[in-house]
Protein backbone atom coordinates (compact mmCIF):
# COMPACT_ATOMS: atom_id res chain seq x y z
CA UNK A 1 0.00 0.00 0.00
CA UNK A 2 1.57 3.64 -0.15
CA UNK A 3 0.13 7.15 -0.67
CA UNK A 4 -0.67 6.82 3.16
CA UNK A 5 -2.00 10.12 5.14
CA UNK A 6 -2.79 10.05 8.44
CA UNK A 7 -5.35 12.94 9.65
CA UNK A 8 -6.49 14.19 12.83
CA UNK A 9 -9.95 15.95 12.44
CA UNK A 10 -11.85 17.30 15.13
CA UNK A 11 -14.30 14.82 16.23
CA UNK A 12 -17.52 15.37 17.51
CA UNK A 13 -19.29 13.48 20.41
CA UNK A 14 -22.73 12.56 19.43
CA UNK A 15 -23.68 10.24 21.99
CA UNK A 16 -22.03 8.42 24.67
CA UNK A 17 -23.04 5.06 27.02
CA UNK A 18 -23.97 2.42 24.52
CA UNK A 19 -23.55 -0.68 24.72
CA UNK A 20 -21.82 -1.65 20.66
CA UNK A 21 -23.39 0.60 17.90
CA UNK A 22 -23.32 -1.04 14.72
CA UNK A 23 -25.03 -0.59 11.18
CA UNK A 24 -24.96 3.01 11.24
CA UNK A 25 -27.24 4.19 8.21
CA UNK A 26 -28.01 7.95 7.61
CA UNK A 27 -32.20 7.90 6.49
CA UNK A 28 -34.61 10.93 6.50
CA UNK A 29 -32.50 13.69 8.04
CA UNK A 30 -30.99 11.69 10.61
CA UNK A 31 -28.69 8.96 11.87
CA UNK A 32 -30.02 5.17 12.61
CA UNK A 33 -28.10 2.36 14.33
CA UNK A 34 -28.06 -0.52 16.38
CA UNK A 35 -27.41 -0.73 19.35
CA UNK A 36 -26.05 -4.12 20.68
CA UNK A 37 -26.33 -5.22 23.89
CA UNK A 38 -29.95 -3.13 23.96
CA UNK A 39 -31.54 -4.91 21.69
CA UNK A 40 -32.42 -0.89 20.33
CA UNK A 41 -32.41 0.80 17.01
CA UNK A 42 -31.80 4.28 17.07
CA UNK A 43 -32.32 7.44 15.14
CA UNK A 44 -30.08 10.42 16.23
CA UNK A 45 -29.71 13.92 14.92
CA UNK A 46 -27.20 16.33 14.45
CA UNK A 47 -28.28 18.12 17.37
CA UNK A 48 -27.68 15.03 19.62
CA UNK A 49 -31.67 14.36 20.18
CA UNK A 50 -32.16 10.34 19.81
CA UNK A 51 -35.29 8.11 19.45
CA UNK A 52 -35.66 4.75 20.23
CA UNK A 53 -37.20 3.74 16.44
CA UNK A 54 -37.66 -0.14 17.40
CA UNK A 55 -36.94 -2.89 19.90
CA UNK A 56 -35.79 -5.95 18.90
CA UNK A 57 -35.96 -9.31 20.23
CA UNK A 58 -32.94 -10.72 19.68
CA UNK A 59 -29.50 -10.90 21.00
CA UNK A 60 -26.68 -10.39 18.55
CA UNK A 61 -25.87 -9.46 15.74
CA UNK A 62 -28.35 -7.49 13.90
CA UNK A 63 -28.05 -4.81 11.54
CA UNK A 64 -30.69 -2.86 9.17
CA UNK A 65 -31.33 -0.95 5.95
CA UNK A 66 -34.64 -0.17 4.02
CA UNK A 67 -37.12 -1.26 1.34
CA UNK A 68 -37.36 0.70 -1.53
CA UNK A 69 -40.90 1.58 0.12
CA UNK A 70 -39.38 3.02 3.23
CA UNK A 71 -40.05 -0.07 5.73
CA UNK A 72 -37.13 -0.75 8.10
CA UNK A 73 -35.59 -4.05 7.68
CA UNK A 74 -33.71 -5.61 10.59
CA UNK A 75 -31.28 -8.63 10.72
CA UNK A 76 -32.63 -10.88 13.31
CA UNK A 77 -29.03 -12.81 13.07
CA UNK A 78 -28.79 -15.62 16.06
CA UNK A 79 -32.71 -16.49 14.87
CA UNK A 80 -31.28 -16.76 11.25
CA UNK A 81 -34.75 -14.15 10.79
CA UNK A 82 -35.18 -11.43 8.30
CA UNK A 83 -37.47 -8.59 9.84
CA UNK A 84 -39.88 -6.06 8.42
CA UNK A 85 -41.24 -3.30 10.59
CA UNK A 86 -44.90 -2.36 9.26
CA UNK A 87 -45.99 1.16 9.21
CA UNK A 88 -47.68 0.54 12.72
CA UNK A 89 -43.98 -0.34 14.20
CA UNK A 90 -45.05 -3.72 14.15
CA UNK A 91 -42.32 -6.16 13.31
CA UNK A 92 -42.88 -9.29 10.85
CA UNK A 93 -40.92 -11.91 9.74
CA UNK A 94 -39.43 -10.91 5.92
CA UNK A 95 -37.64 -13.75 5.09
CA UNK A 96 -36.28 -16.98 7.16
CA UNK A 97 -32.58 -18.21 6.62
CA UNK A 98 -32.88 -21.48 8.68
CA UNK A 99 -31.61 -24.08 6.88
CA UNK A 100 -29.25 -22.46 4.83
CA UNK A 101 -26.63 -22.35 8.07
CA UNK A 102 -26.47 -23.36 11.17
CA UNK A 103 -24.70 -19.80 11.97
CA UNK A 104 -25.63 -16.55 12.48
CA UNK A 105 -26.68 -13.80 9.97
CA UNK A 106 -24.77 -10.53 10.01
CA UNK A 107 -25.06 -7.39 7.49
CA UNK A 108 -27.05 -6.01 4.97
CA UNK A 109 -27.74 -3.63 2.24
CA UNK A 110 -30.42 -3.31 -0.36
CA UNK A 111 -29.69 -2.29 -3.88
CA UNK A 112 -31.51 0.18 -6.35
CA UNK A 113 -33.72 -2.64 -7.42
CA UNK A 114 -34.67 -3.46 -4.44
CA UNK A 115 -32.35 -6.63 -3.85
CA UNK A 116 -31.61 -7.31 -0.43
CA UNK A 117 -28.49 -9.18 0.13
CA UNK A 118 -27.52 -10.39 3.89
CA UNK A 119 -23.90 -11.94 4.98
CA UNK A 120 -23.29 -14.72 7.55
CA UNK A 121 -22.89 -18.61 8.46
CA UNK A 122 -20.62 -20.71 10.33
CA UNK A 123 -16.89 -19.90 11.56
CA UNK A 124 -15.99 -21.63 8.21
CA UNK A 125 -17.99 -21.62 4.91
CA UNK A 126 -19.81 -18.25 5.50
CA UNK A 127 -22.04 -17.09 2.65
CA UNK A 128 -23.96 -14.15 1.53
CA UNK A 129 -28.01 -14.72 0.77
CA UNK A 130 -29.99 -12.48 -1.93
CA UNK A 131 -33.63 -11.83 -1.07
CA UNK A 132 -35.46 -10.87 -4.44
CA UNK A 133 -38.53 -8.53 -4.41
CA UNK A 134 -40.70 -11.64 -4.69
CA UNK A 135 -39.36 -12.65 -1.37
CA UNK A 136 -37.33 -15.39 -3.15
CA UNK A 137 -34.44 -16.38 -0.88
CA UNK A 138 -31.11 -17.92 -2.62
CA UNK A 139 -27.64 -18.36 -1.73
CA UNK A 140 -25.47 -16.23 -3.79
CA UNK A 141 -22.01 -16.46 -2.74
CA UNK A 142 -20.32 -19.13 -0.23
CA UNK A 143 -16.75 -19.29 1.37
CA UNK A 144 -16.75 -15.78 2.73
CA UNK A 145 -13.97 -15.18 5.36
CA UNK A 146 -15.69 -13.87 8.37
CA UNK A 147 -18.03 -11.76 6.40
CA UNK A 148 -18.69 -7.90 7.79
CA UNK A 149 -19.87 -4.87 6.34
CA UNK A 150 -21.27 -4.58 2.93
CA UNK A 151 -21.62 -1.76 0.35
CA UNK A 152 -23.27 -0.95 -3.08
CA UNK A 153 -21.10 1.31 -5.84
CA UNK A 154 -23.55 4.18 -7.39
CA UNK A 155 -24.69 2.50 -10.19
CA UNK A 156 -25.65 -1.15 -8.68
CA UNK A 157 -23.57 -3.13 -10.75
CA UNK A 158 -20.96 -3.91 -7.67
CA UNK A 159 -21.51 -5.31 -4.18
CA UNK A 160 -18.16 -4.59 -2.01
CA UNK A 161 -17.82 -7.21 1.25
CA UNK A 162 -15.79 -6.55 3.79
CA UNK A 163 -13.67 -10.12 4.65
CA UNK A 164 -12.64 -9.44 8.13
CA UNK A 165 -10.39 -12.54 8.81
CA UNK A 166 -8.40 -12.38 5.24
CA UNK A 167 -7.84 -8.72 5.91
CA UNK A 168 -9.43 -7.45 2.49
CA UNK A 169 -12.58 -6.11 0.25
CA UNK A 170 -13.32 -8.74 -1.65
CA UNK A 171 -16.02 -7.25 -5.00
CA UNK A 172 -18.97 -9.15 -6.92
CA UNK A 173 -20.33 -8.17 -10.16
CA UNK A 174 -24.04 -7.89 -10.10
CA UNK A 175 -26.38 -8.80 -12.58
CA UNK A 176 -29.62 -7.95 -13.61
CA UNK A 177 -31.72 -10.67 -11.54
CA UNK A 178 -29.16 -9.62 -8.70
CA UNK A 179 -26.97 -12.52 -9.02
CA UNK A 180 -23.25 -12.47 -8.01
CA UNK A 181 -20.43 -13.08 -10.06
CA UNK A 182 -16.62 -11.98 -10.94
CA UNK A 183 -15.37 -12.25 -7.91
CA UNK A 184 -11.91 -10.66 -6.63
CA UNK A 185 -10.08 -8.70 -4.17
CA UNK A 186 -11.31 -4.82 -4.99
CA UNK A 187 -8.02 -4.01 -1.75
CA UNK A 188 -6.08 -5.70 0.22
CA UNK A 189 -5.72 -4.22 3.83
CA UNK A 190 -2.27 -5.07 4.35
CA UNK A 191 -3.08 -5.47 8.34
CA UNK A 192 -6.06 -3.79 8.40
CA UNK A 193 -9.15 -5.78 9.97
CA UNK A 194 -12.73 -4.65 7.99
CA UNK A 195 -15.26 -4.02 9.87
CA UNK A 196 -18.52 -1.77 8.61
CA UNK A 197 -17.78 0.07 5.56
CA UNK A 198 -19.08 2.95 3.39
CA UNK A 199 -18.01 4.30 -0.17
CA UNK A 200 -17.91 7.98 -1.16
CA UNK A 201 -18.65 9.65 -4.34
CA UNK A 202 -14.97 8.98 -5.51
CA UNK A 203 -15.56 5.73 -5.29
CA UNK A 204 -13.05 4.82 -2.42
CA UNK A 205 -14.20 3.08 0.74
CA UNK A 206 -14.23 4.03 4.26
CA UNK A 207 -13.17 0.66 6.68
CA UNK A 208 -13.98 0.82 10.37
CA UNK A 209 -11.13 -1.61 12.29
CA UNK A 210 -11.69 -2.45 15.19
CA UNK A 211 -8.25 -4.28 16.53
CA UNK A 212 -6.39 -1.18 15.26
CA UNK A 213 -8.63 1.20 16.64
CA UNK A 214 -9.38 3.09 13.66
CA UNK A 215 -11.47 3.64 10.12
CA UNK A 216 -9.34 4.21 6.77
CA UNK A 217 -9.96 5.67 3.60
CA UNK A 218 -8.82 3.24 0.62
CA UNK A 219 -9.04 3.09 -3.10
CA UNK A 220 -9.33 0.30 -5.08
CA UNK A 221 -6.18 -1.68 -5.38
CA UNK A 222 -5.52 -0.88 -1.57
CA UNK A 223 -3.68 2.65 -1.18
CA UNK A 224 -4.76 4.51 1.70
CA UNK A 225 -6.12 8.12 1.32
CA UNK A 226 -6.49 8.80 4.43
CA UNK A 227 -6.85 7.45 8.33
CA UNK A 228 -8.46 8.50 11.64
CA UNK A 229 -7.20 6.87 14.92
CA UNK A 230 -9.72 6.74 17.83
CA UNK A 231 -9.56 5.53 21.43
CA UNK A 232 -11.67 2.52 21.01
CA UNK A 233 -12.10 -0.26 18.37
CA UNK A 234 -14.53 1.73 15.34
CA UNK A 235 -17.22 -1.22 14.19
CA UNK A 236 -18.84 0.78 11.53
CA UNK A 237 -19.10 3.84 9.17
CA UNK A 238 -21.25 5.77 7.15
CA UNK A 239 -21.59 8.99 5.45
CA UNK A 240 -24.43 11.17 5.27
CA UNK A 241 -25.66 15.03 7.02
CA UNK A 242 -26.65 17.91 5.30
CA UNK A 243 -24.37 17.79 2.32
CA UNK A 244 -23.02 14.01 2.63
CA UNK A 245 -19.89 15.45 3.96
CA UNK A 246 -20.15 14.12 7.49
CA UNK A 247 -18.31 10.57 8.62
CA UNK A 248 -20.27 8.58 11.22
CA UNK A 249 -18.10 6.55 13.40
CA UNK A 250 -19.68 3.77 16.20
CA UNK A 251 -17.20 2.89 18.21
CA UNK A 252 -16.90 0.95 21.65
CA UNK A 253 -13.62 -0.69 23.78
CA UNK A 254 -13.29 -4.31 22.89
CA UNK A 255 -12.11 -7.54 24.86
CA UNK A 256 -13.17 -10.17 22.17
CA UNK A 257 -16.48 -12.12 22.15
CA UNK A 258 -15.88 -14.07 25.45
CA UNK A 259 -15.86 -10.72 27.14
CA UNK A 260 -18.11 -8.85 25.21
CA UNK A 261 -20.64 -7.68 27.89
CA UNK A 262 -17.59 -6.02 29.50
CA UNK A 263 -17.99 -3.54 26.35
CA UNK A 264 -21.37 -2.65 27.13
CA UNK A 265 -21.73 1.00 28.18
CA UNK A 266 -18.51 2.18 26.42
CA UNK A 267 -20.32 3.07 22.62
CA UNK A 268 -19.72 5.85 21.32
CA UNK A 269 -20.99 7.84 18.35
CA UNK A 270 -18.92 10.03 16.41
CA UNK A 271 -18.79 12.63 13.53
CA UNK A 272 -16.11 13.61 11.67
CA UNK A 273 -15.88 15.96 8.51
CA UNK A 274 -14.91 15.15 5.66
CA UNK A 275 -13.96 16.30 2.22
CA UNK A 276 -15.33 13.92 0.08
CA UNK A 277 -19.29 13.21 0.06
CA UNK A 278 -21.04 9.78 0.32
CA UNK A 279 -21.98 8.28 -2.69
CA UNK A 280 -25.80 8.63 -3.72
CA UNK A 281 -26.71 5.34 -4.85
CA UNK A 282 -29.19 5.23 -7.72
CA UNK A 283 -33.29 3.99 -8.27
CA UNK A 284 -33.54 1.48 -10.92
CA UNK A 285 -37.20 3.19 -12.78
CA UNK A 286 -40.08 0.97 -11.84
CA UNK A 287 -38.77 0.98 -7.59
CA UNK A 288 -41.28 3.22 -5.90
CA UNK A 289 -39.54 4.90 -3.17
CA UNK A 290 -41.83 6.44 -0.05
Amino acid sequence: MSSRQSVAPEEQTLMTGLGIGESPRWHDGRLWFCNWGKQEVIAIGLDGVSEVMAKVPTSIPFCIDWLPDGRLLIVSGQERLLLRQERDGALVTHADFNGLTEGAFNEIVVDGRGNIYVNGGDIIGDIIVLVTPDGKVTKVADGISFPNGMAITQDNKTLLVAESWVKRLTAFDIAADGSLANRRVWADLGDGAPDGICIDADGAVWYADVPNKRCVRVREGGDVLAMIHLDRGCFACTLGGADGRTLFLVAAEWYGFQRMTESFGTGQVLAVEVSVPGAVRSVVPGIARP
